[in-house]
């Protein structure tokens, strides 16, 4: 039936009144987009300050530097000041991950602030095209392999062999475990930072709740039990996403807690193709107040679809490693990634995951010129 022509305009009327979280969410929902093409580089200069609240014996930090070059970022420099009686770029001599480290042994309380220089755009793999030259067999047998906490036998083998059931080619198993993943795994808010990655004890408890660093850890661990390399890619959000979701972005003025890793999966012809099913779970999870479900939901939809070979390039990339021994440290145990500031003094190491009692700040700044 059609409305009388004064009844419509009331309506109408009365609709762009209501305030927007009163309006029917489907109708919002279908407006949703998340589509990240390759495009113009942005350039930032990102700020880590870390002021240690007391001199304690020898105080030692470790920092993250931007230690990715790839078509999608450019990692430029690195200049650091404050009281450290010795700092330099150094690097984990098994990984060789780069990260700056300075000691300090004066009477003063440590200070330490570290700008990075780099550039990022958005990623977007051609499936069309299949000309990518081949990689380094060494590099790739190198991300084929376990770590100490994604093991590629036993139960994850068999959840692999569960997630790729049926798949003929590489990209079809590594869309079976992307799908696997999100249908299977949870965004745990709860969970301190972003996870530690131990994906034995996840699968073998069956308690698939976790943040980044567990959840696309399933991803890389079934993709290398499948006999495909893959590798996590530790880093930290920059700036607000260009496509209204809240939480693929970040303020770039506070960055507490705005540590991200993704993921990334090789397939022949196509290269080192992005991949971040993490990032779908925390859309379901919390893009909304209501948990969503449903990954076909209009508000998930286009960022399931999006994150299967792209990235937005609002995120920078400190580098790829498990396993990182922190070079100078005091003690033999690593640590399973290298993500957060990192620090020690004569009382112990401190805690990474609690920046306002380690007293570390992280800001970032798009330049424009």
């Amino acid at each position: 039936m059609t409305l009388p022509f004064h009844r419509r305009r009331l309506l109408q009327a009365a609709a762009a009144a209501w305030p927007a979280a009163l309006l029917p969410r489907v109708g919002l929902a279908q407006e949703r987009r998340f589509e990240p093409q390759p495009g113009p580089w942005r350039s930032f200069e990102l700020t880590t300050t870390v002021s240690v609240p007391e001199a304690k014996g020898t105080t030692r930090l470790w920092l993250p530097v931007p230690d990715v070059s790839t078509d999608w970022q450019r990692s430029l420099d690195n200049t650091w000041t404050g009281n450290a009686a010795a700092a330099r770029i150094v690097a984990d001599p098994a990984r060789g991950v780069r990260m700056l480290y300075a000691e300090f042994s004066g009477p003063a309380a440590p200070t330490l602030t570290l700008t990075s220089r780099l550039q990022t755009r958005n990623r977007a793999v051609d499936w069309n095209a299949a000309s990518v030259p081949a990689e380094d067999p060494a590099l790739l047998r190198a991300n084929l392999a376990p770590t100490e906490l994604l093991p590629t036998d036993g139960i994850v083998r068999k959840t692999a062999l569960e997630a790729t059931r049926g798949a003929k080619t590489d990209l079809d198993k590594v869309r079976g475990i992307y799908q696997w993943v999100i249908d299977n795994a949870h965004r745990e808010p709860k969970t301190r930072g972003c996870g530690t990655g131990d994906i034995k004890a996840m699968l073998e408890t069956g308690n698939l709740g976790g943040k980044c660093a567990d959840l696309n850890a399933i991803f890389v661990g079934l993709c290398r039990a499948s006999g495909i390399p893959a590798r996590d890619v530790y880093g930290l959000r920059l700036a607000p996403s260009a496509f209204g979701y809240k939480e693929l972005g970040a303020n770039p003025a506070s960055l507490k807690g705005a540590q991200h890793c993704r993921a990334e999966a090789y397939l022949a012809g196509h290269g080192w193709v992005a991949m971040d099913p993490a990032d779908v779970l925390k859309v379901m999870r919390q893009e909304t107040p209501d948990w969503i479900k449903d990954p076909k939901h209009p508000i998930v939809a286009p960022v399931r679809a999006g994150l299967f070979g792209r990235w937005e390039g609002n995120w920078v990339a400190w580098n790829t490693a498990h396993d990182i021994t922190l070079p100078n440290q005091s003690g033999k145990a690593t640590l399973p990634f290298l993500m957060y500031p990192n620090g020690e003094n004569a009382e112990g190491r401190f805690d990474e995951l609690a920046p306002d009692h380690f007293r570390y700040t992280i800001s970032a700044k798009e330049l424009t010129a």
